[in-house]
């Protein structure tokens, strides 16, 4: 019996950022994603970039983290004013933690278009 070793074809899919591997979430899971960040007291910063440059190291910040921010509601409107101003850019969530001083939690809300 030859034994075999099958490497799947790394170009299938495209993903972005660790979630992008699951389902896509809903509001539920976008809102207990940031129940979390706000729980571990993370500050919660939303970036945002054009799908042509969604490699980059560096995304565009919508304004400065939410140092201290208890309220989720918030942060949640934050997220839509950054995704009505830039309805074409990928949009995400991060959660610094500013003991470790590193992202605690980082997914993209909503996808842009190419």
């Amino acid at each position: 019996m030859a034994l075999t070793n099958e490497m799947g074809n790394y170009k299938t899919v495209r993903t972005l950022e660790t979630f992008s591997f699951l389902p896509k979430m809903d509001s539920n899971d976008i809102q207990a994603q940031v129940a979390y960040i706000i729980a571990n007291g993370w500050a919660p910063a939303i970036e945002h970039e054009h799908p042509s440059n969604d490699t980059d190291v560096y995304w565009t910040m919508w304004k400065l983290p939410f140092f201290g921010e208890t309220n989720m509601a918030n942060v949640l409107d934050e997220l839509e004013a950054c995704h009505r101003a830039f309805p074409d850019h990928h949009v995400r969530l991060t959660g610094y933690d500013n003991y470790t001083q590193s992202q605690g939690s980082c997914f993209v809300v909503f996808e842009g278009r190419s």
